[in-house]
């Protein structure tokens, strides 16, 4: 028999080799494994006898998961005609498809192997949450629910808080990272899609109330927002200098459960580390009346990182009191769950780990702050950013809108006498000036 006549080596003893098998696995749906263990015994002895084949699963492509009805009996309406058991909750209700899956997999003796579980757009109540995290049949290590469907948000706070109490069973919860803030991944054009994404989710905040005003500058951001995506679509936001987050207005109200979890739960959202959430820093003089302390503001709660500065740090040193994240050297609870999660680990650190739009040449740098923190000392036009030991707001930063204005003029000059960085939410020296001018004029911003 020539090389030619050599047949391949069957499908079962190329899955053998555990390599192949580790590589094979994460990519091939539920479906497609428990068909291939129904094929022959033998398969079905391999499947179910061989480790962490089971370790990635991906639930979210599966339709008898998702619940496309409205809430049960809605404005007072009948719901369905059928009756159903009076002690059914709603929450019940809507569990219902999910729990039915994980039984099947609990039943072929699946369920305790899965480590990494995407529920991405199913219906996931919080109760099935809370199942996931504390139960004993459940070892999910990375969770990914963005999306979901009928969740009380206000319930899984309580569930997390309470996982992770300071009284917990040791070695609980034996969940990692959750996938909670951003976007559900789209499939299909990627490139359009974070156009999409950036311009539909922008909202400015903080130049100033006026629509005029705030015109230029949001058309000039959204354009930053869609241009950045589209030459960089594998680039994580957190990596790169994408200003306002777009989920910041959810992961801003879960500062609380943030820091609850700090240390023990990851997530795709980080805290804020600026100085003025450090009480130590704050409390250098008995009084609390330094002069860096009443320069740069006074200490405030613990606030999620809603702006992403970039790796370029601060303008003059290039860098900020709190220093810059990077991977691997800093702690857990630092740096942000990257996207998508990992196929073929369930490490949290192999989940924080560098984006794959940063070359091996470069080192992935990460700086965010809350927009408390970033008071008259970060640019929403370039994001230009000025850090409190380079650059100390006067007494300014307490006025009005007004009151600043007229302290502008009265200077002589567009704040460069006071040396202003920021004035109206747009540093002085590029953003505020090309505004001035492009506004000028009859019907103009400021004509």
């Amino acid at each position: 028999m020539g090389t030619a006549d050599v047949l391949p080596p069957p499908l079962l003893e190329l899955l053998s080799n555990s390599l192949v098998l580790h590589q094979f696995c994460p990519y091939l749906p539920i479906s497609g494994l428990l068909n291939l263990a129904a094929t022959s015994k033998s398969f079905h002895i391999f499947i179910f006898g061989t480790p962490n084949v089971f370790r990635y699963l991906d639930l979210s492509t599966i339709r008898g998961g998702a619940v496309d009805f409205a809430p049960i009996d809605a404005g007072g309406e009948v719901w369905r005609s059928e009756r159903m058991d009076e002690a059914v909750t709603e929450e019940d209700f809507f569990a219902g498809p999910l729990r039915g899956i994980f039984s099947t997999l609990r039943r072929r003796g699946v369920l305790q192997d899965v480590q990494t579980l995407i529920l991405d757009g199913l219906s996931v109540p919080s109760e099935v949450v809370r199942e996931i995290i504390c139960d004993s049949p459940f070892n999910v290590r990375i969770l990914s629910i963005k999306g979901v469907k009928n969740l009380n948000e206000r319930k899984l706070k309580q569930v997390l808080k309470y996982a992770c109490r300071l009284g917990r069973p040791e070695g609980t919860p034996k969940l990692r990272g959750l996938y909670f803030f951003g976007p559900e991944h789209r499939r299909g054009n990627s490139s359009l899609s974070s156009v999409e994404n950036a311009v539909a989710s922008f909202s400015p905040q903080g130049v100033t109330t006026s629509i005029g005003a705030q015109l230029g500058t949001q058309w000039n951001q959204r354009s930053k927002h869609a241009l950045s995506s589209v030459m960089e679509p594998d680039a994580d936001p957190w990596y790169r200098p994408s200003g306002i987050l777009s989920f910041a207005d959810r992961v801003a109200e879960w500062a609380d459960v943030l820091s609850v979890c700090r240390g023990i739960i990851a997530f795709d959202g980080i805290l804020c580390r600026g100085p003025r959430h450090d009480i130590l820093s704050i409390m250098e003089d008995p009084t609390g009346k330094t002069e860096k302390s009443m320069t740069n503001g006074g200490f405030i709660a613990p606030a999620s990182a809603t702006v992403v500065l970039g790796p370029g740090g601060c303008q003059v040193c290039h860098s900020a009191p709190e220093g810059l994240a990077i991977p691997g050297e800093v702690p857990t609870d630092y740096l942000p769950l990257i996207e998508p999660p990992p196929r073929h680990t369930s490490s949290l650190q192999v989940a924080q780990r560098t984006p794959s739009g940063i070359t091996l040449s470069t080192t992935p740098l990460l700086l965010a702050r809350c927009k408390a923190c970033l008071v008259d000392r970060w640019c929403e036009g370039c994001n230009k950013f000025w850090c409190e030991d380079c650059y100390q707001t006067n007494e300014t930063s307490t006025y009005t809108q007004m009151q600043k204005v007229e302290t502008i003029e009265n200077s002589g000059g567009p704040g460069l006498r006071m040396g202003i960085k920021v004035h109206l939410g747009l540093c002085i020296e590029d953003c505020l000036v090309g505004e001035m001018y492009n506004g000028a004029g009859s019907g103009g911003m400021w004509g």
